[in-house]
C-alpha cells in the first residue's frame, strides 16, 4: 500500500472544482487500502478539523485569477513547516494539483526529497502570462515532476504551450453514487405548472448566466409554462438580480449557494440543465452531474464542454454569447419530452465511464509508472502494475 500526499493550491474549506477532485480521489485511494493527507491551505480552522486527513498549511486569499477569484496561499514563510511535514511523513507519492502556483506547491515541489513527484494541470485559458514570464524559474521546477496529468485535452494543449512533457490525459470524476435518477427532488426548486431550467455556478462573468437570463427573457415571450433557477453565488449576484426586475422576466429565482450534500436533489428537481459558459473550462464536472442525475443538458459549444458531451446526445450544444440560439434550443427541449427523457438516459450512460473508481484506476497506473521509472532497477519488478483501461 502507498502514502499518498495529495498538494493543493487552494482553500480546502471552500468550494471548488480541484477540491472537490482532490476530496473524492483521497477517499477513493482510502477505500483500496492507501494511506493518504491533503496537503493545502484553509482559512476555516473549524471546517478544516472536518476534514479527514487534511494538513492545513497557511492561509487563503482571494485572488483573481483566469477570468475567477482563486483562493490560495501567497505565503512563502511555510517552508519549514512544509519541510518539517515531508520529512516526516515520507510519501511514496505526492501529487501536486496545479503544481506550478504559489506558494505551497511550488515550495513543496522545490522542498520534497522522498518519493516521486506527481502533477496533474486541471486549468485551461488562451494565455497564462505567470507562466510565461515565469518560465525560466518554473521549468526548474518543473523538472522535478516524475510524471505529468491533464484533466482533458484542452487543459493538455494548454499547459504543454508552456511546459513540453509526456502528459497522460486522466478526466474528473463523477459520485455517480450520489448524482443518480430517481432521487427525491428539492422541494424549494420545484414548482408547480412549470418545467423547470437549472443553472449552477459561481455568480461571474465567465459562467455566460447574462447570456442565459437573456435567452429565457427570449423564451418567456412566447411561453409561461417554465421557470429559471439560478443556484449559486458571487460578485455579479445582486447585478443579476436588479437586471431582471428592470426587464420585468418573470419566475426567475436565485437561491443562491447550496451545499455539496443538496446538490443532487437539487439536480432531480430540474427539467433541463444549462451550462451558457463563455470559455476557460478545462472540463465539464458540472455537465457530468447533471448527466449521471439523468438530466439532459443545454449548454456552450466550448472546448472544455465537448470532452464530455455531444450534440444531439446527452443534450445540445449551442454557440457561446448566442442567446438566441440558446433559447431556440431550450423551446425546443421544453417542446419534447421524448427527447429530454432519451439525452437524459444517454447523458446517465456516459457519465458512468467518468465514476471515481475507474479515475482512480488511471491515476494509480500513472503512479505505478513514475515509481517505476525512478526506482533502481532491482526494485522496478515489484512496482510495475497492469494499466488500467483508457478512459473515453
Amino acid at each position: 500500500m502507498l502514502k499518498v500526499g495529495l498538494v493543493s493550491a487552494y482553500d480546502a474549506t471552500r468550494p471548488g472544482g480541484v477540491g472537490e477532485h482532490v476530496r473524492h480521489l483521497a477517499e477513493e485511494l482510502r477505500a483500496r487500502g492507501h494511506g493518504v493527507r491533503i496537503l493545502a491551505p484553509a482559512s476555516d480552522s473549524e471546517h478544516a478539523a472536518a476534514i479527514e486527513g487534511l494538513v492545513p498549511l497557511g492561509r487563503a486569499l482571494p485572488v483573481p485569477a483566469n477570468g475567477s477569484i482563486a483562493r490560495i496561499s501567497l505565503s512563502f514563510h511555510l517552508a519549514r513547516r512544509i519541510r518539517r511535514t515531508l520529512d516526516q511523513e515520507r510519501f511514496d507519492v505526492l501529487h501536486f494539483h496545479e503544481p506550478l502556483m504559489p506558494a505551497l506547491p511550488v515550495t513543496a515541489l522545490r522542498l520534497n526529497r522522498h518519493g516521486v513527484n506527481v502533477g496533474t494541470f486541471h486549468a485551461y485559458a488562451r494565455q497564462n502570462l505567470g507562466y510565461y514570464y515565469g518560465r525560466p524559474i518554473l521549468r526548474r521546477l518543473f523538472r522535478r515532476l516524475d510524471a505529468c496529468i491533464a484533466v482533458s485535452e484542452p487543459a493538455r494543449t494548454f499547459v504543454n504551450r508552456y511546459f513540453p512533457a509526456d502528459y497522460h490525459v486522466i478526466p474528473n470524476g463523477v459520485d455517480v453514487s450520489r448524482f443518480r435518477p430517481g432521487l427525491e427532488p428539492a422541494a424549494d426548486v420545484r414548482r408547480a405548472g412549470r418545467q423547470t431550467l437549472l443553472f449552477v455556478g459561481r455568480l461571474e462573468d465567465r459562467k455566460g448566466l447574462a447570456t442565459l437570463l437573456e435567452a429565457y427573457g427570449l423564451l418567456r415571450q412566447v411561453r409561461t409554462d417554465c421557470q429559471l433557477v439560478v443556484v449559486g453565488d458571487g460578485p455579479l449576484r445582486l447585478g443579476y438580480e436588479r437586471w431582471v426586475e428592470e426587464e420585468g422576466i418573470p419566475d426567475v429565482r436565485f437561491l443562491g449557494y447550496v451545499p455539496e450534500a443538496a446538490k443532487p436533489a437539487t439536480f432531480a428537481a430540474a427539467d433541463i440543465f444549462c451550462a451558457p459558459n463563455y470559455g476557460k473550462e478545462s472540463f465539464g464536472i458540472i455537465l457530468l452531474e447533471a448527466m449521471a442525475s439523468g438530466r439532459p443538458v443545454v449548454a456552450t459549444a466550448i472546448d472544455g464542454f465537448r470532452q464530455v458531451m455531444r450534440d444531439g446526445q446527452e443534450g445540445r450544444l449551442v454557440p457561446p454569447h448566442d442567446a438566441g440560439a440558446l433559447a431556440g434550443a431550450l423551446r425546443e427541449l421544453l417542446d419534447d419530452a421524448a427527447a429530454r427523457q432519451r439525452m437524459g438516459a444517454a447523458g446517465h450512460r456516459t457519465a458512468q465511464q467518468y465514476r471515481w473508481a475507474r479515475v482512480t484506476d488511471q491515476v494509480l497506473g500513472v503512479y505505478a509508472a513514475a515509481r517505476a521509472a525512478a526506482a533502481p532497477p532491482s526494485q522496478v519488478s515489484s512496482l510495475v502494475q497492469q494499466p488500467a483501461p483508457e478512459l473515453r
